[in-house]
């Protein structure tokens, strides 16, 4: 596997992964879990969309451009891997387990 691909998987299609650019998945994992909080009730999407993109490199992501679509990508990743949750309810929200390296 070329080292600028990095697989990802997805909870809303188990067993399949997607290979995605290595460096803006990296970029987005920092920035997303930078921001998150390890309680409930969490961040939204949207909060956490906001908090995070200052966070991110203008190189990958030129005035936050597709971090919309990598915030997603990044987030069903990590949700299949255990690493983030939703907590309950509507708005979809957000929170890291605790002790997640960042």
């Amino acid at each position: 596997m070329p080292e600028d691909k990095i697989e990802v998987e997805s909870i809303t299609t188990p067993g399949r992964t997607r290979r995605v650019d290595r460096a803006k998945y990296t970029a987005m994992r920092a920035a997303l879990l930078a921001v998150l909080p390890e309680a409930v009730p969490g961040m939204s999407v949207a909060e956490a969309k906001a908090a995070l993109l200052s966070r991110l490199p203008d190189a990958l992501f030129p005035q936050g451009k597709t971090a919309g679509w990598w915030l997603k990508a990044v987030q069903l990743d990590l949700e299949a891997k255990g690493i983030i949750s939703r907590a309950p309810g509507k708005p979809v929200r957000l929170y890291k387990h605790p002790a997640v390296p960042e």
